[in-house]
C-alpha cells in the first residue's frame, strides 16, 4: 500500500531542509579535520564513498516507509521487514546511536568551555567540581527546556539557530587561518594507513541523520518533495564537512586535536567566536536527537498525551546522558565508537537489509538494487569491524 500521500498540515519545504541540514551537521564538522589528520587527503575518497551511501539509504527508508500505511518510524521499518523481532533490533541500535550521539553533544561543551575559561573551578555545597564538569551541569541546565518542545515545526526554528551556527564556525576557522597569522603552510601525507579506521569511522558518524529521518519524512507536509530534501541537506552538508575539513588540515597538520576549536589560539576574536558557535550548535540539535526515544517511551506507555509525564521522561533521559558524559570524557574516541558500530549499522547495513526484505515481497526487478545494497552492506560491515576495535582499544588505553 503507498503511504507517500500528503498530509493537510505538516512541515514546510524550507523548515525540513532546515531540520535536515540540522540532523546532519552535528558534531562532526568538528572532528572532520582530525579524521583527515588520521587518515590522509586519500581518505577523502572513503569520505564522500561513505556520503553518497548514506543518500542512497536515506531514500532506501523512504521507499521503506511508503511501502505500509502502518510504517511511521524506523523501528516500524524493521517490524514490516522482520516482525516483533525486527522492531526491538531497529530499536536497540537506533535509540542507543541518538543517546550516544547526544552525550557526545555534552562532552564537546565541556572542552570548549573549558578552553574559554580554562581556569574556572566551581563549588556547590561545599564539592569543589572541576572546570569541564561544571560547564557540562551548566550546558546541561540551559539545554534541558529545548528537550520539551514536542514538535517539529517549533524545532525548526531552532534548527534554523543550529544552520547559521555552522556556517559562522567555518567563517571563522577560515578567518583564523587567512587573517589571524596560521596559514595554511602544512601539507599533510597523502594517505596514513594506520589512522584509516578512525578516520573510517569518525566519517561515518558525520552522515548519520538516519536516526530521524523518518520522524522527518513522516512530519512533512509535501512528502513527495523528501528526494528533493534530502540531495540539498546532502550536498551542503558534504561541501560544509569537506571545507572545514582541508582548512582545518593545511592549518594544523598532524598536530589536530579531536575539536579543531582545541587548535585555534586562545583570547583571539575570530577563534573565540567559532567556540562561542560551537556552543550553540549542540544547543540547537539536542532535541532533535532527544524526541525519537522520548516518543517511543511514551508510545510504549501510551502516555504520549500526558504533557507531565512527557516532560518528566525527558528530564529523566536528559539526566541520564549528563552523567554518562562526565564519566566517560574521551570525544574523539567516543564519536568513533559511535560512528563505527551505530551509526554504520543504522546508516548502512538495517536500511539495504530491511529494504532487500520488504521489496523481496512486492518487486520482481531488483538484480541492480540486490547488486548496490549487497555492495553497502560490506562497506558497512567493513567499517564495523575495523573502526569498532580500532576505537574500542583507543578508549580502553585511555583510562
Amino acid at each position: 500500500m503507498d503511504n507517500n500521500t500528503t498530509p493537510k498540515s505538516g512541515t514546510g519545504f524550507f523548515k525540513t531542509c532546515f531540520n535536515g541540514v540540522n540532523a546532519l551537521s552535528g558534531v562532526g564538522i568538528l572532528s572532520i579535520p582530525y579524521a583527515l589528520s588520521q587518515g590522509g587527503w586519500l581518505s577523502l575518497i572513503i569520505f564522500l564513498t561513505i556520503a553518497i551511501i548514506c543518500f542512497y539509504t536515506g531514500i532506501l527508508l523512504q521507499r521503506c516507509i511508503d511501502s505500509s500505511s502502518l510504517v511511521k518510524t524506523y523501528p516500524d521499518i524493521g517490524e514490516l521487514a522482520f516482525g516483533r523481532k525486527g522492531k526491538i533490533i531497529v530499536a536497540i541500535f537506533l535509540y542507543l546511536e541518538l543517546y550516544l550521539v547526544a552525550i557526545d553533544f555534552l562532552i564537546l561543551e565541556g572542552d570548549n568551555l573549558e578552553k574559554l575559561f580554562p581556569n574556572a573551578n566551581f563549588h556547590v555545597a561545599g564539592l569543589k567540581i572541576g572546570g569541564k564538569q561544571g560547564f557540562v551541569l551548566i550546558f546541561s541546565l540551559l539545554v534541558l527546556p529545548t528537550t520539551w518542545l514536542r514538535s517539529l515545526d517549533m524545532l525548526a526554528y531552532v534548527a534554523l539557530g543550529g544552520v547559521m551556527a555552522s556556517i559562522i564556525l567555518i567563517a571563522s576557522v577560515l578567518w583564523v587561518g587567512v587573517f589571524d597569522g596560521v596559514g595554511f603552510h602544512e601539507k599533510g601525507v597523502l594517505v596514513n594507513w594506520s589512522g584509516i579506521p578512525t578516520a573510517m569511522s569518525l566519517y561515518a558518524f558525520c552522515f548519520s541523520g538516519h536516526a530521524v529521518f523518518p520522524m522527518i519524512y513522516t512530519g512533512m507536509r509535501n512528502r513527495k518533495t523528501f528526494p528533493t530534501v534530502l540531495i540539498i541537506c546532502f550536498i551542503i552538508c558534504t561541501l560544509g564537512y569537506g571545507l572545514v575539513g582541508a582548512i582545518g588540515y593545511l592549518m594544523y597538520g598532524e598536530s589536530l586535536r579531536s575539536q579543531v576549536t582545541l587548535n585555534l589560539p586562545s583570547n583571539n576574536f575570530a577563534a573565540s567566536i567559532a567556540i562561542y558557535t560551537t556552543l550553540i550548535n549542540p544547543f540547537t540539535k539536542f532535541a532533535l536527537l532527544i524526541t525519537p526515544i522520548a516518543k517511543a517511551i511514551e508510545d510504549s506507555l501510551h502516555v504520549g498525551k500526558h504533557r507531565t509525564v512527557s516532560v518528566a521522561i525527558r528530564t529523566a533521559l536528559f539526566v541520564s546522558t549528563t552523567i554518562v558524559a562526565l564519566v566517560v570524557p574521551f570525544f574523539a574516541y567516543v564519536v568513533a565508537l559511535t560512528g563505527s558500530f551505530l551509526s554504520s549499522t543504522v546508516t548502512m547495513l538495517l536500511p539495504c537489509v530491511c529494504y532487500l526484505k520488504i521489496s523481496s515481497r512486492t518487486s520482481r526487478k531488483l538484480r541492480l538494487e540486490l547488486v548496490v545494497c549487497l555492495g553497502i552492506i560490506m562497506v558497512g560491515l567493513g567499517v564495523i569491524v575495523i573502526g569498532t576495535s580500532s576505537s574500542l582499544k583507543q578508549i580502553v588505553h585511555s583510562f
